[in-house]
Order: C-alpha cells, then sequence, then structure tokens
C-alpha cells in the first residue's frame, strides 16, 4: 500500500498540481500588491483621493451599506490574473504547435521509399 501511494505521489501530474498551487499562491500575492500599491493609487487619483479602494463604500442606512470599492479591488485581481493565465496559456498553446508541426515533417527518403511501396504493390495485384 506504501508503494502504490509512493507510485501516484510521484507522477507526473500530482507533481505538476503541487508545482501549479504553489505557485499559485504566490502569484496571488503578487498580483493583490499590484493591485493596492500600484493600480490602487491610480484609480484614487480619479476616484477622488480616497486611500484605499475597499474604503469606497455607499451607506443608505446604518445597516445597508455596499462596498463597492472591496468588488473593484476584486475585479481588478480577477481581470490580471485572467489576463496572465491567457498570456501562459497562449505562449504554451505556441509552443506545443511548434513542437507537433516538427513532429509531423516527413523525412523525404521515407515518403519516397512509402511511394515506392505503394507503386510495387500496385504492380504486384495488376
Amino acid at each position: 500500500m506504501l508503494s502504490e501511494f509512493k507510485t501516484f505521489i510521484m507522477r507526473g501530474n500530482v507533481l505538476d498540481l503541487a508545482v501549479g498551487v504553489i505557485i499559485g499562491g504566490a502569484f496571488t500575492g503578487l498580483v493583490k500588491s499590484l493591485t493596492n500599491n500600484l493600480i490602487g493609487p491610480i484609480l484614487t487619483f480619479f476616484t477622488g483621493g480616497t486611500s484605499d479602494l475597499a474604503s469606497l463604500k455607499l451607506v443608505i442606512t446604518k445597516e445597508l451599506t455596499f462596498k463597492y470599492g472591496a468588488f473593484i479591488n476584486d475585479l481588478i485581481n480577477f481581470l490580471i490574473t485572467a489576463f496572465v493565465v491567457f498570456l501562459l496559456i497562449k505562449v504554451i498553446n505556441r509552443l506545443f504547435r511548434t513542437n507537433k508541426e516538427k513532429a509531423v515533417e516527413v523525412n523525404p527518403e521515407l515518403e519516397i521509399l512509402t511511394e515506392i511501396r505503394d507503386l510495387l504493390e500496385t504492380e504486384k495485384k495488376a
């Protein structure tokens, strides 16, 4: 049972997933920092000088408050993350497409030999 578990853990997919989770956690912190420290101040300039977007809110009554600034922060974080994932997938697809095209290239000698074989088979049948 222990050896089966070791085999399962050492499979490439599990290791890739573990690396993805670790890098995803680090990337989340990076995106939040980008939003809070760079994009936030730029938007602050346009929103009337509030130092933190999360503090933007619309108070209807004491019990009814809409914290739209926190939503804007989360939306920006999502858009940045989605854009970076889009770029990564685009690059990965381009790399795999290039590798597949190289693999599909047929050796010219092999192609000629295949044609000769096919011609000999058709002459044999005739």
